[in-house]
């Protein structure tokens, strides 16, 4: 703004300038010609009553004498006296005499006075003065109706002079003019500049910082002019705005930290796919990728998608509720980043908000990662299972513990009377053997049951599979199924939790006894191959058809061959056990012919026992 005054305000001084130097010079230049016209007209008076005497007198000596006498004075360039054809009869040099002029110049019977060019090209200011024809005249020149004008008398003055007289005038205006210009100029810029342009600038500072998000900006409000009234107005208004924008932070801070703390993933979705608001949960959940991010679109971040999901492979939510604006839940198989999966149970419900435009209706997504459901379910089955097997086992444990105290002391006893102490002690080392594998059974159930240590410990995996086996073994007989194991001639161990490798080998074994209804064999491998544990349960059951092997991991997912409809968890839970201790499960299966699972976990070497 101060260039834009600046180079303004002197554009229009030069304009100005220029404009006022030619009305001025035009104006002085025709008031000097009308002053030295009228100087001209009172000589040329004197002039022509001398000059009309000497003609009167027949004076011709005297009258060469006065028209270059007067030819002689400062600024007159030269005097001419012509006659009405044009004929130059007496001039002030000597050279012009005799010369024929136009009959342009010396007609007219009224005085006047121009600016023109003489006979040599020079600029003069002429003056042309008619000798009237009088009764005195006409003698020799004739009546005064045919002959009005006896001839003309022409003075040229030099144009020069009075030209450079009033350029000189000018130009001392125009500089003392442009002075006071200056000085107005230069008075107005610091005034504007003061009073005007710093107030503007420092707004416009503080308003650019403002929308840098800089809200402690403020105006340099100081006076009491209308430019410090409105700087003290803005910064009223900055300080509502800060009020307002931490306000609004502090909001969206308790609004985010509330979502956070939901256990669940949380998304907000408007009808573009475009994501408005995500918890903490659902990023851990995608894996903190960009695409999961604020802005991001929900098939990128769930799918790894670069389109809206097709509607005859998964069932949207926002379509759905879009379309009919009612609430949903479905199964999802969500891409995480870097390639992992997860299974997650969605319920989406419709969220409308006001616009300025009319209603907008959003999709609020609650996202529960169906394996930690499985995880919590797979503890509180454990859990539950170690209460009722503790009770079992200590409502079976303590009876045998005080039989077998009778029974030493019975024995003591028949030890002192010796009579029939031969097939009584017999009989009686029988039921202590058999009260010893009471024991044992309930050690093993016990063990199973056990709560998971925090802390990993040193597992036996031959030694678990036998446990299991042996707790199944009437199952196994009561189904018709053979059990034939495969071990490796040394101890393969794994570093984990007792009772989950335990849970695990107890869902492998009891889904082959399902698939064995009508009874067949079961086959249990284990072997140490490039630093895995690999444990393989094949049956001869029923097999699973194809396109339902993708599925079975899947939490909820059941379909066992003798008919009872299961809980769907068993091999999710498996799955997620393996998954926590860096293993694998895959399986392999021939409807009709029976299924296999192979188990895939680290050896523990002598550093990760260590550890």
């Amino acid at each position: 703004m101060n260039h834009k005054f600046t180079v303004a305000t002197i554009a229009g001084f030069l304009m100005s300038s220029v404009v006022f130097m030619l009305l001025f010079l035009t104006f002085y230049q025709e008031e000097l010609k009308q002053e030295r016209a009228q100087a001209v007209r009172e000589v040329n008076n004197l002039l022509q009553s001398s000059l009309e005497n000497a003609m009167l007198k027949r004076d011709l000596a005297g009258l060469i004498y006065i028209v270059r006498h007067l030819g002689k004075q400062p600024n007159i360039s030269s005097v001419m006296i012509v006659n009405p054809k044009g004929e130059v009869r007496f001039a002030s040099r000597v050279e012009d005499e005799g010369r024929k002029l136009p009959i342009a110049m010396v007609t007219g019977e009224k005085a006047h006075t121009l600016f023109t060019r003489d006979v040599h090209g020079r600029e003069v200011l002429r003056s042309v003065n008619p000798v009237h024809n009088k009764a005195p005249c006409q003698q020799c020149h004739g009546p005064m109706r045919e002959h009005p004008v006896n001839g003309i008398l022409l003075v040229d003055y030099d144009a020069t002079s009075i030209r450079q007289q009033a350029r000189n005038t000018t130009l001392m205006l125009m500089g003392a003019g442009s002075l006071i210009v200056i000085v107005n100029l230069v008075g107005g810029w610091w005034f504007i500049r003061r009073f005007i342009l710093k107030p503007v600038a420092s707004l416009s500072r503080t308003s650019q910082a403002l929308s840098r998000g800089e809200l402690d900006a403020r105006v340099d409000a100081a006076g009491n002019d209308e430019l410090a009234r409105l700087g003290q107005t803005f910064n009223q208004m900055a300080d509502n705005l800060q009020r307002h924008t931490r306000k609004l932070d502090e909001s969206k801070a308790f609004l985010q930290a509330m979502i956070d703390a939901i256990p669940d993933g949380v998304r907000i979705i408007d009808a573009d796919y475009n994501m408005l608001l995500v918890n903490r949960t659902f990023l851990e959940q995608a894996g903190c990728g960009a695409d999961a991010r604020v802005g991001g679109k929900c098939y990128a971040a769930s799918h790894g998608l670069d389109s809206p999901c097709p509607s005859e492979l998964y069932a949207c939510p926002v379509e759905e509720i879009q379309r009919t604006g009612e609430p949903m839940k479905v199964i999802h198989h969500h891409v995480c980043e870097g390639g992992d999966s997860l299974d997650v149970e969605v319920y989406a419900a419709p969220m409308t908000i006001p616009r300025e435009d009319g209603e907008e209706t959003l999709v609020v997504e609650s996202i529960r990662d169906l394996s930690k459901e499985v995880r919590f379910t797979h503890e509180q089955r454990l859990s539950e299972l170690g209460r009722l097997a503790a009770g079992v086992a200590h409502e079976i444990y303590n009876p045998l513990s005080s039989m077998k105290l009778a029974l030493h002391s019975l024995m003591l006893n028949m030890q002192r009377d010796s009579s029939h102490a031969s097939d009584v002690a017999d009989d009686l080392a029988i039921v202590e053997e058999e009260m010893d594998q009471c024991i044992h059974i309930t050690d093993k159930l016990l063990r199973l049951s056990a709560t998971p240590l925090e802390k990993e410990e040193l597992v036996d995996i031959q030694e678990v599979l036998t446990d299991t086996l042996s707790l199944l073994r009437w199952d196994a007989e009561q189904a018709g199924i053979s059990i034939h194991k495969h071990y490796s001639g040394k101890h393969v161990r794994v570093i984990s939790s007792s009772s989950e490798i335990r849970m695990l080998m107890l869902n492998l074994v009891q889904n082959a006894f399902h698939a064995m209804p009508e009874g067949g064999e079961l086959q249990v491998h284990v072997e140490c191959l490039d630093g895995q544990v690999l444990v393989r349960i094949s049956d001869t059951g029923v097999g699973i058809a194809e396109d339902e092997l993708p599925y079975i991991f899947m939490p909820f997912f059941s379909r066992r061959a003798d008919g009872v409809h299961g809980t769907g968890l068993g091999l999710s839970i498996s799955k997620t056990i393996v998954k926590a201790y860096g293993g694998t499960l895959s399986v392999t299966s021939r409807v009709g012919q029976g299924s296999s699972f192979l188990v895939s976990l680290p050896e523990a070497t002598e550093d990760s026992a260590w550890h």
